[in-house]
């Protein structure tokens, strides 16, 4: 059974700041990118950070200079710091990694199970 795991998620006030962690098990292996989503209420799910195995990242033009994706791969853990959060953050935020399990020879794409993230204006 493969899950990622979610946490840091909770309510904060407008230009407050969160960290969110993401970690997967030793069951995964050779990461290739970890990436964080965020879908608002009545939105589709969007890519707000992604990082390439060699530590390149990007962002949503949303979320540029203000949010900061980073991975501990001793850890198999993905971070996300999250500054001078606005209302229009809100939303559920998902982790998803693109790796190979250790029982099988390709990648695949797993996710968290999602985090709250509520920013009051």
């Amino acid at each position: 059974q493969v899950q990622l795991v979610e946490s840091g998620g909770g309510l904060v006030q407008a230009g407050g700041s969160l960290r969110l962690s993401c970690a997967a098990p030793e069951s995964i292996i050779s990461i290739n990118t970890m990436g964080w989503y965020r879908q608002a209420p009545g939105q589709q799910r969007e890519l707000v950070a992604g990082i390439t195995s060699g530590g390149i990242t990007n962002y949503a033009d949303s979320v540029k200079g203000r949010f900061t994706i980073s991975r501990d791969n001793a850890k198999n853990t993905a971070y996300l710091e999250m500054n001078s959060l606005q209302p229009e953050d809100t939303g559920v935020y998902y982790c998803k990694i693109i790796a190979r399990h250790r029982d099988y020879g390709y990648q695949a794409q797993y996710w968290g199970q999602g985090t709250q993230v509520t920013v009051s204006s």
